[in-house]
């Protein structure tokens, strides 16, 4: 799942400055975008449709895992 979401976001900021991690919770894992603040616009879009895309991306390749995958953006400090 880490390597769609690095996959999408690397096809939407190709040169930006972010990094893609995974942070494990039991049965829930996070998957955390953090990025650059003049980037962040780039994920997000326009009423956040991009970022609801991307979440529905990863919730549907998920669908026959047991794992359960949240996309969480951060900005990078």
């Amino acid at each position: 799942m880490l390597e769609l979401v690095e996959y999408l976001v690397e096809k939407l900021v190709p040169e930006g400055d972010y990094s893609v991690e995974l942070r494990e919770n039991g049965e829930e894992s996070d998957i955390v975008i953090v990025i650059s603040k003049k980037d962040i616009g780039k994920i997000i879009g326009k009423q956040g449709k991009i970022a609801k895309a991307i979440r529905t991306l990863v919730k549907a390749a998920s669908g026959r895992s047991s794992v359960r995958y949240n996309v969480v953006i951060e900005e990078k400090e």
